[in-house]
């Protein structure tokens, strides 16, 4: 029952005019209101039998047009949907056996309403349903077979229509809700990209800053001329991070290696680290260039934060078939480490592009940051 509760729709968009819509396209259908009215204008019915049949048509198309307008929307049947339904068809039924001729029209109406309303299974059981009771009610009545016959056609055919209507309806439906959800999560994922960037490119300015802060506040009370020379440095280095956040947000940023490793080595010279750049094989292809740029700025941030090192390899080699970076310092680096959110970053950046991250302690002392990508997959880096 919930099932059918949450597919009771009658086409249209998800919005509060759909109804009206329905309304309108359905009501096209009242045509076969004329036989049972010329019934009654034709003098054919008079005296009680005439009022009865005004009074039950009045019935009939009234609870006929709240079922049609009972939902809101799309899965919203609505409080008095299913009820009236019921008591359109039982209608439909009562009104074509007793009074027969005209009113054997009146289960096409029915037939329409539950194709649009239920589940393929349930609308066809109901379409045999009001073909039965146009058959009995035209035996009961006394109709003609030809008459029983066309009338029989009309509500197989009708069915059969508005039950492909309505899986047409519910396919855009759900094709909405699906792009819908495509952009949620695209979003999402954008999101996602830009607090990565952003930690990544913060993480390692605003470590240089407070670092060249340090070392100017030293300088200056030193009386050196130096501590000039290190605020403007952190006037460049904030402007530059100012930059790189613009660019980030945007997505135009390109992260290349050599960049990264000059900004590694004026860091680890401002923490008072020596730096060491070996560099071997081909240039990189672009692709690894910028994974590889990241994952030097997240490592040497890493260094700089937390090894309380004097000395910072950084060893990238492109040779047989993969791109290999190293960072290793000589830290009080012991026992097991815990990633935080930058290395689990870089993680899956190395990851999406088919490499791995293997980062621990040194058995010499220290702490190394390995990345390996091969270079067949370097296409999807």
């Amino acid at each position: 029952m919930s099932r059918l509760r949450d597919l009771f729709t009658f086409g249209g968009t998800e919005n509060k005019p759909s109804r009206w819509r329905r309304l309108m396209g359905m009501s096209f259908g009242l045509v076969y209101l004329f036989y049972p009215l010329s019934d009654i204008t034709s003098g054919n019915v008079t005296g009680l039998r005439a009022y009865a049949e005004v009074a039950a048509l009045v019935a009939f198309v009234t609870c006929y047009i709240a079922t049609v307008m009972s939902p809101k929307n799309y899965g919203e049947p609505g409080r008095w949907a299913l009820p009236l339904l019921g008591l359109t068809a039982l209608m439909a039924i009562v009104f074509a056996i007793l009074f027969g001729g005209g009113w054997l029209a009146l289960p096409i109406y029915v037939t329409v309403v539950i194709s649009m309303a239920l589940p393929p299974r349930q609308a066809l059981a109901g379409m045999l349903a009001m073909a039965a009771v146009v058959v009995a009610g035209g035996f009961v009545t006394g109709a003609d077979g030809g008459t029983i016959s066309l009338l029989v056609l009309q509500v197989v055919t009708l069915g059969v229509l508005f039950m492909s209507v309505r899986n047409t309806r519910i396919l855009v439906v759900e094709l909405h809700r699906a792009q819908g959800e495509v952009a949620r999560l695209a979003a999402g994922e954008e999101r996602l990209r830009i607090a990565r960037d952003l930690h990544d490119l913060l993480g390692h300015s605003l470590s240089l800053i407070v670092l060249k802060s340090e070392l100017a506040g030293r300088l200056s009370e030193q009386g050196s001329p130096r501590a000039a020379e290190e605020i403007r440095d952190i006037e460049s280095v904030a402007r530059l991070a100012l930059q790189e956040v613009r660019e980030a947000v945007t997505g135009y940023r390109q992260r290349g290696l050599p960049e990264e490793i000059d900004n590694a080595r004026a860091a680890l010279d401002a923490a008072g680290m020596a730096a060491v750049v070996r560099m071997s094989g081909t240039p990189l292809p672009d692709a690894l260039d910028g994974l590889l740029g990241w994952a030097v700025r997240e490592g040497v941030t890493n260094v700089v934060r937390h090894a309380r090192a004097d000395r910072c390899e950084i060893i990238v080699s492109y040779e047989d078939g993969a791109a290999t970076l190293e960072i290793a310092d000589n830290g009080p680096h012991a026992g097991p480490y815990e990633a935080g959110s930058g290395l689990c970053g870089l993680a899956e950046r190395v990851e999406a592009a088919g490499g791995s991250v293997d980062a621990g302690s040194r058995p010499g002392g220290g702490f190394r940051l390995r990345v390996l990508v091969p270079v067949a997959v370097e296409s999807r880096a």
